[in-house]
């Protein structure tokens, strides 16, 4: 028998419809496009459930879903495509842990936990660093527990401030004068055949030629080292039989200024510390680093009113403080410490200082002999 309209009397009702309570519900839960403006039987209907509800009394599926019917609703579709995706995650998360953030599961993977950059040092700072986490330094993690772990990459901490002119010399000449400077301390202290001992060709190549007395003195430290000519008052070198570098960064932290200079020049101050961490050489994992702080006092006169070789640079000054290195050996070479091993070379007679302490002058807490450092 076809559906009869809910709002219409059965023929032969005498005007009441006689459709059980019941039958009515299951009209109204199977048709879910009731009229706009409902009769006066659904009226009636609906404000007797909602009586029932109050009094608790409510049939089964009121505003509950639909009443049992011998078949189990399907799922739904939401539902099933977000447990495909969380299955998907899951499994990722299980293959490479680190993508979680905050190394949950205590992984230690180097991307994790490595600390955020410290933005480019432009003026000296106030105080030493502070202490880092006490981690012990691993092939995977070499700067752990060292502040150095937040400073720049190699030359990428080497950054040059924006060229001017400087008396007669125009803003071309200046910036001239900076790459100089930033090459011979890239050559000097961060490239790795420098670092293994050979001859730092591109550092000696941009100095001044008339400066003869400072290139013989250079060139006779790196041939035959000793106490009066020793290399590593310009260059940084490690002697591979002993020493090896973990990995290919240094870390580097520092800064470059500049003003007029005498003798119508650019006077270029450069103060850079690196940080290099090593293993001995044979296949050792024990890590260790040797931080080395140097400042360097630059001049380039006016080819146009001085004898000087165009496009060279003048070493007026160079100084340097070292971290971790045996005292008294004038072989040519950094002789890092291990933990592991006893200390190398003289005992140390001098002052403890922080290789990592950049608020102060490279002279001012350096007594004489060689000291010993408060980390590294």
């Amino acid at each position: 028998m076809a559906d009869t309209p809910p709002d219409e009397p059965r023929p032969g009702s005498g005007g009441e419809p006689s459709v059980p309570d019941e039958v009515w519900e299951k009209f109204l839960q199977d048709h879910g496009s009731a009229p706009k403006e409902p009769s006066a039987r659904a009226r009636m209907v609906t404000e007797r459930l909602r009586q029932q509800e109050a009094r608790g009394e409510s049939p089964a599926g009121w505003r509950t879903g639909p009443a049992a019917s011998g078949r189990k609703p399907g799922p739904r579709k939401g539902w099933a495509v977000l447990g495909v995706l969380l299955a998907a995650a899951v499994a990722v998360v299980a293959m490479k842990p680190s993508l979680v953030p905050g190394d949950p599961f205590g992984t230690g993977d180097a991307e994790a936990s490595a600390a955020s950059p410290l933005p480019a040092e432009t003026a000296a700072p106030t105080a030493a660093p502070s202490s880092a986490d006490p981690e012990t330094p691993t092939l995977v993690r070499p700067f752990a527990g060292s502040p150095a772990e937040r400073w720049a990459d190699g030359k990428a901490g080497i950054v040059l401030p924006k060229a001017a002119p400087v008396g007669s010399l125009s803003a071309a000449q200046v910036e001239q004068a900076l790459r100089q400077t930033r090459t011979l301390l890239v050559d000097a202290n961060l490239d790795a055949a420098t670092l293994r001992g050979e001859r730092p060709a591109g550092a000696l190549g941009v100095i001044e030629p008339r400066q003869k007395e400072l290139l013989d003195r250079l060139n006779t430290s790196l041939r035959k080292p000793d106490r009066e000519h020793d290399p590593l008052s310009m260059f940084s070198r490690f002697d591979p039989a002993e020493t090896k570098l973990v990995g290919d960064v240094v870390k580097t932290r520092g800064r470059i200024t500049f003003k007029a200079g005498e003798q119508a020049s650019v006077a270029i101050h450069a103060d850079y510390t690196f940080v290099y961490p090593v293993v001995r050489a044979g296949g050792s994992t024990e890590v260790t680093r040797t931080i080395v702080r140097r400042v360097l006092d630059i001049e380039m006169s006016d080819p146009a009113k001085y004898r000087v070789t165009p496009g060279k640079i003048a070493v007026r000054r160079y100084d340097q403080r070292v971290g971790n290195s045996a005292c008294d050996v004038y072989d040519g070479y950094l002789h890092p410490s291990f933990g592991a091993d006893g200390p190398t070379g003289a005992p140390p007679s001098g002052p403890t200082t922080d290789p990592y302490d950049r608020s102060k002058g490279i002279g001012e807490d350096r007594g004489e002999g060689c000291g010993t450092v408060s980390r590294v």
